[in-house]
């Protein structure tokens, strides 16, 4: 169900620095954050999500994430850009 909310999206920031920059700049809807991905990499992106109030939906597989950000390779976050 989640992955269709990616695949659906016409413009998504693909991992962490990229995803990170586009809370910051208030541009994204959702994040999504696979629940096999590093902690190092995604904790303080979920912080900054609570504190900008952007709703963060965990997913259960990199895999499964990248391929629905239609890329080859794992994808440990993704967000929703609003445009």
């Amino acid at each position: 169900m989640s992955y269709d909310k990616v695949k659906q999206a016409k413009n998504v920031s693909v991992g962490a620095k990229k995803a990170t920059k586009t809370v910051e700049q208030g541009k994204a809807i959702e994040v999504f954050v696979a629940k096999d991905a590093d902690p190092r990499l995604t904790i303080k992106l979920v912080s900054l999500c609570k504190k900008m109030e952007v709703p963060v939906t965990y997913v259960d597989s990199m895999k499964m994430l990248g391929k629905a950000c239609g890329i080859e390779v794992g994808a440990a976050v993704a967000a929703v850009v609003n445009e």
